[in-house]
């Protein structure tokens, strides 16, 4: 699915209209937006009655008070209730949380014979089968579903292309087969399996999956006295139609007391691959993997467990950036702010990250605010990232900045994966035994960071405006 549809911007509604409570002291009047955003008189319903769509809006916005919907013990406790009972300025895990009211629409049945079926004489799509699950009725071909095992075998032989796929979106973006049904036939995610990419919630039609907000802990430490630092992710070029100097000078605007460009510690991530890498390399050993992806560390560890030996012991540059900043600004408050799902898993795990903020919620924030980036000022970051640290979040950028910093000292033979798919996975388990290259980097992304998950600028647009950053 895109990185725009009706479900984002739904969600992107929600947030807005929470900063705005929040920025006027009104959020006692939570509970009034589902009714706001579905007034009575509303005719466009998006679902089978107004009541339905205002109670999934109060979920969502559940989750974005940072509550887990699966844990909801009575359905009349109000938003008011959750937003005082909530533990303040405290992350949660799981990261993720699936509202089953919105999950209720997508099909059941994998493959469906269309009446374009020409009722042919050939049959091939009967003569595939090897579990006698087509039959012929009427002069056209159906599928007995209580015998089908979606193996495809029919829809690749038919000579009318008659017979479709229809995918559940959520369990085919998945790469570990990590969500499915449950005996309620809603989704259900195991977090046994999850490796936190986000990409069922991108895909999800019905905005189902949602991630656990840490948006309003980060509303308030931006209002207590404790000083806040926004750690901005290289991949916020190309996210607000603005320069990220521009986008630096507008977070200040918001209240941030600093921004720390994450760019700087990525240049410390390259010089310790680079040097792990070259160690290894003399010692013999066959490759190394990159390791700033924290969605392909959970990989590893949770479903590739044999390619952890070959994985970089080297930190991520979100953990560089706020060690840094612990060490120079004492007892601040260290936001991360990016793209990616899985950092949040991360910085769960990291005595050094306090917070978790994406482009969306940094755009609701801005919005709320009435703040134009691209009418703002320009602003350097003290922490200030290199033209290599910058080029890490597409595709290639971390094994060229790698190689580069190698500059010779071993022959170097790069292998990139471009997104994690189960196709992928299968390729990589296959490394353990004989690996194309030795520096292998993983982006669980298509693209890279730039079109993760949370991003809200056109990926290939953003990947543009990258490469002319970086030419400057």
């Amino acid at each position: 699915m895109k990185y725009m549809n009706n479900a984002t911007l739904i969600r992107r509604e929600l947030l807005m209209r929470l900063a705005v409570l929040y920025n006027e002291n009104r959020l006692d009047e939570i509970d009034r937006i589902p009714l706001t955003m579905r007034p009575k008189k509303n005719r466009n319903q998006l679902r089978c009655c107004i009541h339905k769509e205002r109670a999934i809006l109060k979920y969502r916005l559940m989750a974005l008070l940072g509550v887990s919907v699966e844990q909801e013990e009575d359905e009349l406790t109000t938003l008011k209730e959750y937003l005082e009972n909530r533990k303040e300025l405290s992350p949660g895990d799981p990261v993720l949380t699936v509202i089953d009211e919105a999950c209720s629409s997508c099909v059941r049945i994998n493959y469906f014979i269309t009446n374009a079926c020409q009722g042919c004489v050939a049959r091939p799509c009967t003569l595939t089968c090897r579990k006698d699950a087509i039959e012929i009725k009427n002069g056209k071909a159906e599928i007995n579903h209580d015998k089908c095992v979606n193996c495809g075998l029919c829809m690749a032989k038919c000579p009318y292309h008659a017979i479709i796929y229809m995918p559940v979106p959520c369990e085919e973006a998945c790469p570990v087969g990590a969500i499915s049904r449950n005996s309620s036939n809603r989704e259900e995610i195991d977090f046994d399996k999850c490796i936190h990419c986000g990409k069922c919630m991108r895909e999800c039609p019905f905005g189902a999956v949602m991630e656990r907000s840490q948006f309003l802990s980060v509303l308030q430490g931006i209002s207590s006295e404790t000083k806040v630092v926004a750690m901005v992710a290289p991949a916020i070029v190309g996210q607000f139609s603005a320069e990220p100097e521009q986008v630096h000078a507008a977070i200040k605007e918001l209240g941030f007391d600093e921004v720390a460009e994450v760019a700087w510690g990525a240049e410390v991530t390259t010089e310790k691959e680079a040097r792990e890498f070259i160690e290894k390399m003399e010692l013999g050993e066959p490759f190394m993997t990159t390791s700033c992806c924290p969605a392909y560390t959970e990989t590893v560890n949770k479903q590739i467990p044999g390619l952890k030996p070959f994985v970089s012991h080297t930190r991520t540059p979100m953990h560089y950036t706020a060690k840094h900043i612990a060490e120079t600004i004492p007892g601040a408050i260290r936001v991360f702010i990016g793209p990616c799902v899985a950092k949040k898993k991360e910085a769960l795990e990291d005595s050094y990250v306090d917070f978790v903020l994406s482009f969306e919620e940094l755009g609701a924030m801005f919005d709320a605010r009435e703040i134009e980036v691209k009418k703002c000022d320009s602003y350097e970051a003290p922490a200030k990232g290199t033209k290599a640290g910058r080029g890490f979040p597409v595709t290639g950028g971390v094994s060229s900045a790698v190689i580069k910093k190698i500059d010779g000292k071993v022959e170097v033979t790069p292998v990139a994966i471009n997104g994690l798919t189960r196709k992928s996975l299968k390729e990589m388990k296959r490394f353990e035994k004989k690996c194309p290259g030795n520096l292998v980097e993983v982006m669980a992304c298509e693209g890279g960071c730039i079109a993760g998950p949370n991003v809200i600028g056109n990926p290939r647009l953003a990947a543009k405006s990258l490469k002319k950053y970086l030419g400057k």
